[in-house]
C-alpha cells in the first residue's frame, strides 16, 4: 500500500467514526504527519532508531565504515610490534590486547610504544567508539592511548587517558617531529578498575575540535582545538601499559 492510500484509508475511518476519541484522531493525525516527511527524513530517523543513538552521539549525518568485534581474528590491524598483541578469549567472546608492558617498538621521538592502526582507513571527520579493560595496575599513568590523524610515525595525535593527570598524563597530546606535548591541561582522573569501560572520540577538522568521553557519553572527560594535522590513520593502544580492547566502530562523514 502507497503512502497516499494508507493517508486516504485513515481518513475514511476517521470521517465514518461518530464516537472517534481524541487519543485516537491525534494518533491518526500524527501517523498522517510522518507518512507525509521525506523519504529521507524517514531514513535518517530509522537508522537512528536502530542504532539507539542521535546527534547527542555525534553520529548526525555519520556513516560507519569499520567495524571490528575480532572474533575473526586481527587481521585488520598494523601494529607497531605483533608480539606484543593477542587474541584473549574469555567467557566465548574474544577482545585484541596486550600481553607485555614495554614493546620492541622504539619510536625516534619521546612517544607512545604500544600501537595497533587499523588497515587501509584514513579520516578527517569522524567518531570513533570501543570497549577497554585495563589488564594491569600500574598506578597513577595507568592508561590506554587512541591515536588518529596519524601521517607518519613521528607526526600524530593522541589521547592519554591516563589515571592521574599531569603533563605527561592523561591529556589530549600531539607528537610532531618533537617529543610528545600536551594540548590540554586535564585535572580530571580516569576511574581505571578491571571493569570495561566506554570510550568515544570525535574529531571535527574544519572546527579544529577533539573531544574525548570516557563512560558518560553526554559529558566529555576533556576537549582542545588544534589544526595541525588533517586526514589520517585512527588507532588504539597504550603508552606503556596493558589493555584488552573490543567492538570498535568508526562513523565518518
Amino acid at each position: 500500500m502507497t503512502v497516499s492510500q494508507i493517508s486516504i484509508s485513515l481518513s475514511a475511518r476517521i470521517h465514518r467514526s461518530s464516537r472517534l476519541s481524541l487519543s485516537t484522531f491525534s494518533t491518526s493525525i500524527l501517523i498522517l504527519f510522518v507518512l507525509s516527511l521525506p523519504a529521507s527524513m524517514l531514513t535518517l530517523s530509522s537508522v537512528v532508531a536502530e542504532d539507539g543513538k542521535g546527534s547527542a552521539d555525534g553520529l548526525q549525518g555519520m556513516r560507519l565504515v569499520f567495524s571490528e568485534d575480532f572474533e575473526s581474528g586481527r587481521d585488520k590491524w598494523e601494529t607497531t610490534d605483533d608480539a606484543s598483541w593477542y587474541l584473549h578469549e574469555e567467557a566465548g567472546n574474544k577482545s585484541f590486547g596486550l600481553n607485555k608492558r614495554k614493546s620492541a617498538y622504539e619510536p625516534k621521538v619521546r612517544s607512545p610504544h604500544n600501537i595497533a592502526l587499523i588497515k587501509n582507513v584514513e579520516a578527517s571527520d569522524f567518531v570513533l567508539t570501543f570497549q577497554v579493560r585495563s589488564t594491569k595496575d600500574t598506578g597513577n599513568h595507568r592508561d590506554c592511548c587512541v591515536f588518529f590523524c596519524h601521517q607518519a610515525p613521528e607526526h600524530f595525535y593522541y589521547v592519554h587517558l591516563g589515571a592521574k593527570p599531569d603533563p605527561a598524563s592523561g591529556q589530549i597530546m600531539i607528537v610532531n617531529g618533537q617529543p610528545r606535548r600536551p594540548l590540554t591541561d586535564n585535572k580530571a582522573e580516569v576511574p581505571w578498575d578491571d571493569k570495561w569501560h566506554k570510550v568515544k572520540l570525535i574529531r571535527d577538522s574544519t572546527a579544529g575540535t577533539i573531544e574525548i568521553y570516557f563512560d558518560d557519553m553526554q559529558k566529555p572527560h576533556m576537549t582542545a582545538t588544534d589544526k595541525t594535522f588533517g586526514k589520517g590513520r585512527i588507532g588504539i593502544g597504550s603508552f606503556d601499559d596493558m589493555n584488552d580492547f573490543d567492538d570498535v566502530r568508526l562513523y565518518v562523514k
